[in-house]
């Protein structure tokens, strides 16, 4: 019981100034698991703006939605059919209409949150599909295609398959504001015992040069993924591209750079030179899903959270935490620590979002309290662009009949890097220092232009602070306004 008390004091008293201001709190909000096939408009609304709420409360900043599992779409799309995940029936439309990944954009941006659409490159059908639509890429060119253990996959060998998922990543980006989009850790499929992948014709037929099929099918990735990060940019240079590879590169019996791990390795078994994409920045964030306990033999949480921040700190890296097992082994603290330790880890996403909002073992309930008990602007991207917006102009509280409101106007702008698209508003005390590198003083960080202010009886003296934010939340000089509450 003595020790119950002082785990819970502990929690109570955590350092919160060990928070970062700027920090990637992401949470994955899957379809694949089918919590929403056939739920209808009104009630899958219903929950995930239930969800988006208690993830706000939580303290997340971005979400990553699944809106591409198997070639088709939870959003309208003229290249694929509308998924199963959504109406229990592939190519059927939902009814009341409505568009999930435009209406996900609103509700996450009214709240401050980036939105990142999740797209499964290569998969074509799960095993639970049963039936195709009759404009699905599997349907209309099946010989781009090859089966595996009961999944139908698009050859990543064939340049056709490549330029046709960037074509609907194109399309996702020109089409939507998305402030990200996203690739989970299915490239070729993960390896079944005596299943082989049928491409060794083709190999024989373009495979000259290559060392071996393993050398041939990293090749046909990497053609991809630079393909792939060159198109978004080229249609909107501010969407982050973000890739969200499996936990372990190599183990150190396959590579002496590798990490003392034992289990499927990305390089060799999904033909995933995550790596490469790092140091060659085809990609502006990396997310590991690093989802094992501190102390498993086979991949120690530990140790592969070392791995990744000494050998993937080209670009932001942000790891992937499962949840439940964290609860199971009570580790929140002892990961949230260890990752503060790690200088080039810039945030977490969570598995998954469910997970959070149910506040399994309290985890939830520990981030708001405590990890992020305030909110926190999006990890700086320089190599994207690092221009700073206008300042906020016109900064006045104002009484209405809504109460006292902070209002302000945005800065001029020309270009998309000189535009704001949020802005941050930090609150000091009579006789603080007004110092916006504090992450304890930010208070908002919103899409509006005004912040209702807690009004009292007008006796106390606060100094609130606006800055603008552009798409990268690349931030601008302050503006400070003296109020009484």
């Amino acid at each position: 019981m003595r020790k119950l008390f002082l785990l819970l004091v502990l929690l109570l008293t955590i350092n919160v100034s060990a928070q970062q201001k700027r920090e990637f709190r992401g949470a994955w909000i899957q379809c694949v698991n089918g919590q929403f096939q056939g739920m209808g408009t009104q009630k899958m609304q219903q929950t995930l703006a239930y969800q988006l709420d208690e993830l706000q409360k939580d303290g997340v900043n971005a979400i990553i939605f699944q809106v591409r599992p198997e070639c088709d779409a939870l959003y309208e799309s003229r290249l694929e059919p509308w998924s199963r995940f959504l109406t229990g029936q592939q190519g059927k439309a939902p009814s009341p209409y409505w568009d999930p990944l435009q209406w996900m954009i609103e509700q996450c941006h009214k709240r401050g949150m980036e939105l990142h659409a999740w797209i499964n490159p290569y998969r074509a059908k799960t095993k639970g599909t049963t039936e195709l639509a009759v404009n699905h890429i599997a349907v209309k060119h099946p010989e781009l295609c090859f089966d595996y253990d009961g999944l139908t996959i698009l050859n990543p060998a064939y340049k056709e398959n490549r330029d046709f998922i960037c074509k609907v990543a194109k399309d996702i980006v020109t089409r939507y504001d998305v402030d990200g989009i996203h690739m989970d850790d299915y490239f070729y499929p993960y390896p079944v015992a005596g299943v082989a992948i049928p491409d060794e014709a083709i190999y024989r037929l373009y495979g000259k040069g290559f060392r071996n099929i393993g050398d041939w099918r990293r090749n046909n990735v990497n053609l991809f993924i630079k393909q792939f990060y060159e198109t978004v940019h080229i249609a909107k240079p501010w969407v982050k591209v973000g890739i969200s590879p499996f936990g372990i590169y190599r183990n150190r019996k396959s590579d002496a750079n590798g990490s003392h791990t034992n289990g499927l390795q990305n390089y060799d078994d999904l033909y995933a030179d995550v790596l490469l994409w790092v140091n060659q920045g085809w990609l502006d964030y990396c997310v590991p899903q690093v989802y094992w306990e501190i102390g498993n033999k086979a991949a120690d949480y530990d140790t592969l959270i070392r791995w990744w921040n000494d050998y993937a700190g080209a670009r932001p890296l942000f790891i992937g935490e499962d949840i439940e097992r964290t609860v199971k082994f009570s580790q929140q603290e002892q990961k949230r620590r260890l990752s503060q330790q790690m200088q080039n880890v810039k945030g977490t996403v969570l598995w998954y979002a469910k997970a959070a909002v149910d506040n399994i073992g309290n985890y939830g309930k520990v981030l708001r309290r405590n990890y992020w008990r305030y909110p926190a602007l999006q990890p700086e991207m320089p190599f994207i662009d690092n221009t700073k917006p206008g300042k906020p102009r016109k900064v006045k509280p104002v009484w209405t009949s809504d109460g006292y409101i902070l209002f302000w106007t945005a800065p001029k702008s020309k270009k998309w890097n000189d535009e704001a698209t949020k802005y941050a508003v930090y609150r000091f005390a009579k006789g603080e220092k007004v110092n916006i590198e504090d992450p304890s003083k930010l208070v908002a960080v919103t899409s509006d232009t005004y912040l209702k202010l807690p009004y009292q009886d007008g006796r106390t003296k606060f100094y609130y602070v606006v800055t603008a934010l552009n798409r990268l939340q690349n931030e601008s000089r302050p503006v400070k306004k003296t109020v009484k509450l």
